[in-house]
């Protein structure tokens, strides 16, 4: 079976069980959606969602953000895994964007990269989810998975990205991002994963395939 025979087939599934993935992040807006996914890293959307409520209660726009202190905003984030760090660019984050953007998130793939503490996964995020051009947003849980599928080599995210775009429609790339993490979530963990009983992996992961030959 070929990439694209397989994603096919794993596009079928997905689409049957997550027909309209939501974000899993809450948000109201393209600025609340980057400093959410900033937060994000090494740390779980369930924890983030219980820390934004009040950051956002208190600065939900470039401006109040940028007028609080590091302190103020590690208050609000402390239990976030590398909260300190995030406090420092967040707070550099909404300082440039009411310096260079006035005050606005730019809907540009380059132009989100360069703003501090923001990579290429989490522009790819905001493209997507914010402002609905194509992006797919590869973490190390995707990366994961697409090696486990043959998707992917799985030698680098940067990889995986480009081989995921190649076996996935463009106009699906966000909906495909959004429907990996949750499958991932229900039926993929990295450790104690039963094979045998996953939708996908029971017939598309390697180790399966290798058994199946050597029967």
């Amino acid at each position: 079976m070929t990439r694209k025979e397989k994603a096919t087939r794993i596009r079928k599934i997905l689409d049957d069980l997550y027909p309209a993935p939501p974000i899993p992040l809450e948000h109201a807006d393209p600025f609340t959606l980057l400093v959410a996914v900033v937060l994000s890293a090494q740390t779980t959307d369930v924890q983030v969602n219980k820390v934004t409520p009040a950051l956002f209660a208190k600065a939900s726009t470039p401006k109040a953000l940028a007028a609080l202190s590091e302190a103020e905003i590690l208050a609000f984030i402390r239990s976030c895994g590398l909260a300190p760090g995030k406090a420092r660019n967040i707070r550099k984050l909404a300082q440039t964007l009411v310096d260079e953007y006035g005050g606005k998130v730019p809907r540009d793939m380059d132009a989100l990269e360069e703003l501090p503490g923001v990579g290429h996964k989490t522009a790819s995020v905001v493209m997507s989810q914010a402002f609905g051009e194509p992006a797919f947003a590869v973490d190390t849980h995707i990366h994961r998975l697409a090696a486990r599928w043959g998707l992917s080599n799985g030698k680098s995210v940067e990889q995986t990205e480009r081989d995921l775009k190649k076996v996935f429609p463009r106009d699906e790339w966000s909906r495909r991002h959004l429907q990996i993490i949750y499958f991932g979530r229900q039926y993929c963990p990295a450790r104690n994963h039963d094979q045998a009983g996953c939708p996908i992996c029971s017939w598309a992961a390697k180790s399966n395939r290798s058994r199946t030959r050597s029967r």
